[in-house]
């Protein structure tokens, strides 16, 4: 029994060590400390030692649990999650765009390039392949990974919705490091981007409902988002958000992650209407319904933030969800349709003109499998 018991006691001295080690790679980030903790519990948004939703937000469905989920995506009926072919792209040479034309070019997921009345803006890279901590699982879909670092100019302002591994990528940020002019992120995740050697005056940090101008006409309000945040064990010590990017002649929602809730509608009133809105979808699941937009929900959000043109991402790269890849695209195509939305579906790398309403796209997906 003694014998049994020092084994048991080995065990698990050992995997809280290797867990120890894991979690102190710098990949992983650090935990709001100092001044800048003290400023994040000041915010009317981080209560009882996390920040909170503005209205109650179970991860899981009621009535769902973790070990459940992981019984019906381990046993339940296998879906087709990921293409067997490769993802089409085209290569843009962003290195020598005309710093005139106003345009967006996607990259798969929820990241994004954007040059609008001559700033260069970056959304939530993710370049090195996999969305995870280990470069082994959650991998990019083959062919939608065809951009690197190297591909990019100077950045002026990186936008990070949250610090999820399929929004903060480690490896994708220090390797942008020298090109990046401001980084503008929620409250605690210029913690991050200090530890990794990041000049604190470049990090703008923002609370739900301010507004920076960090360039002449060039306005950001930080809007609420119904998500979570965490790189570890600890959730919401940093904060998740939306933006509304106000340029000189454009006013743009980028939307992050989230469920449906009352922001949308709030968000539409206060700044709408919209150039262009940003949503995502796609890793939708009825069993997390609160932290991600189902496709109706998607629709919704669309219809309250009052957007003339509409982009969808957080599809088409990564499985994080268990539905079939191209369902996301299918919906959302079928729906505009329907109700006569302006929407926007480049490939990978293809360029839209921000100002160009008439740009057709093709159904790419379609002839993949």
């Amino acid at each position: 029994m003694k014998i049994t018991m020092y084994i048991i006691a080995s065990v698990l001295v050992l995997i809280s060590i290797a867990t120890y080690v894991i979690l102190s790679q710098k990949r992983f980030g650090k935990y709001p400390s100092g001044k800048r903790l003290e400023r994040i519990m000041k915010s009317p948004n981080y209560r009882n030692g996390s920040f909170q939703n503005q209205h109650v937000t179970p991860v899981m469905s009621e009535g769902i649990s973790y070990p459940q989920v992981m019984m019906r995506f381990i046993f339940g009926k296998k879906i087709r999650v990921t293409p067997v072919d490769e993802i089409p792209s085209v290569k843009t040479d962003l290195l020598h765009l005309d710093r005139n034309r106003d345009i967006l070019v996607w990259f798969g997921h929820s990241s994004y390039f954007l040059q609008v009345d001559g700033k260069r803006i970056l959304v939530d890279p993710v370049l090195s392949g996999y969305a995870s901590p280990f470069s082994f699982s959650v991998k990019a879909f083959k062919g939608s990974n065809g951009y690197t670092v190297d591909d990019f100019p100077d950045i002026d302002f990186l936008f990070i919705s949250h610090d999820h591994w399929d929004h903060l990528d480690y490896e994708t940020i220090l390797k942008l490091k020298p090109r990046i002019g401001k980084v503008i992120c929620g409250l605690g995740v210029g913690e991050d981007f200090e530890y990794w050697g990041f000049d604190k005056k470049s990090i703008i940090e923002m609370d739900w409902n301010e507004q920076v101008t960090p360039e002449n006409g060039f306005v950001i309000n930080a809007i609420p988002a119904r998500h979570f945040s965490g790189r570890g064990f600890k959730r919401n010590q940093t904060l998740w958000s939306a933006y509304v990017l106000q340029t000189p002649t454009m006013k743009i929602f980028i939307g992050g992650d989230g469920g449906y809730d009352t922001h949308f509608a709030d968000t539409g009133k206060k700044f709408g209407p919209f150039d262009l809105a940003i949503l995502e979808n796609g890793q939708y699941d009825k069993n997390w319904k609160y932290i991600h937009l189902l496709p109706a929900d998607l629709l919704k959000a669309y219809k309250d933030l009052h957007a003339k043109r509409l982009l969808t991402v957080h599809n088409s790269k990564f499985a994080l969800g268990n539905h079939p890849w191209d369902e996301p695209l299918i919906n959302i195509t079928a729906s505009a349709k329907g109700l006569h939305i302006p929407l926007l579906t480049p490939m990978i790398g293809e360029v839209v003109n921000l100002k160009d309403s008439t740009q057709v796209f093709g159904e790419w997906w379609k002839e993949i499998n």
